[in-house]
């Protein structure tokens, strides 16, 4: 493994115990976000305070789902942009960096699975789409740590996916605030509304790798592999993904909170908002 000057990608990623703690480090720093999303919003947020139970986790889940976005569309702009490794060999091409990515992203994916749904029990609710999107992910890339020889292009552009988390938190955030009708609110809506049209030209553009790769991908990627990936893949690019950007741009149109039962939006205060601190 080429070494890039940064001892967090020169690691023995071959090595199991390696492997197991960066997953583990993945789970843990995403907990510990989502825990001090709590702690911080009930400081500094009236909005926060305000909200139900089920409204405060699913705010926390927010957070930290755009904390990964950050991460996310870091790896996967770095897998489409540097002519390294991954990039030239799309099939089985890795490095350090991509095995930290990849190791991260499933400890993220272990926390997301674990709180959605204990959420789901606890609430008694189930949201089918969120629920396949990751559980896919989950089973993704756990098979990409198992399937060692595998290459990270395809794993790690996946990530890229994540680029519009960061601006649904902040819709949502906004929207249980009462800025729905301010500008800074739709102008992030319509930033979040490309990222989606966005979503669909990368997964297009995975479909392309993928028809380019496929002598190699039937060699060197185990069938389970295969089928997980691809049935993932066109669940995303046929129904979920649709779903959502049909839902984030009728919200545009009529801002109501379509994770809850449909709640329309609060009215805006004369402040353009209740986020403030005490």
């Amino acid at each position: 493994m080429a070494s890039e000057g940064n001892g967090a990608f020169e690691l023995d990623y071959s090595s199991t115990s390696v492997q197991l703690q960066l997953i583990g480090l993945g789970f843990g720093f995403y907990t510990v976000v989502f825990l001090l999303s709590h702690f911080l919003s009930v400081l500094m947020s009236q909005t926060y305070r305000s909200l139900s139970t089920k409204e405060k986790v699913f705010w926390c889940l927010a957070a930290t789902r755009a904390c990964f976005g950050v991460q996310g569309s870091w790896a996967g702009l770095r897998a489409l942009m540097e002519d390294g490794p991954v990039f030239s060999d799309k099939v089985r091409g890795q490095t350090g960096w991509s095995w930290f990515n990849v190791l991260t992203a499933s400890g993220f994916f272990l926390f997301e699975n674990t709180a959605l749904h204990s959420s789901h029990l606890a609430f008694r609710s189930f949201d089918v789409p969120l629920a396949a999107h990751h559980a896919f992910a989950l089973a993704g890339f756990v098979g990409t740590v198992l399937y060692r020889d595998m290459g990270h292009f395809l794993p790690v552009v996946t990530l890229l996916l994540e680029m519009s988390t960061p601006f649904t938190c902040i819709s949502w955030m906004m929207l249980k605030a009462g800025w729905s009708l301010t500008i800074l609110w739709r102008a992030n809506q319509w930033l979040m509304i490309h990222m989606f049209h966005c979503r669909m030209v990368l997964m297009y553009y995975m479909w392309w790798v993928c028809w380019c790769n496929w002598t190699e991908i039937l060699v060197y990627v185990p069938l389970l592999q295969r089928l997980i990936f691809f049935t993932g893949l066109a669940l995303l690019t046929l129904v979920i993904n649709p779903l959502w950007m049909h839902k984030k741009t009728m919200q545009l149109l009529n801002p109501v909170d379509w994770n809850f039962s449909n709640k329309p939006a609060p009215e805006n205060c004369p402040t353009g908002g209740k986020i403030h601190r005490n």
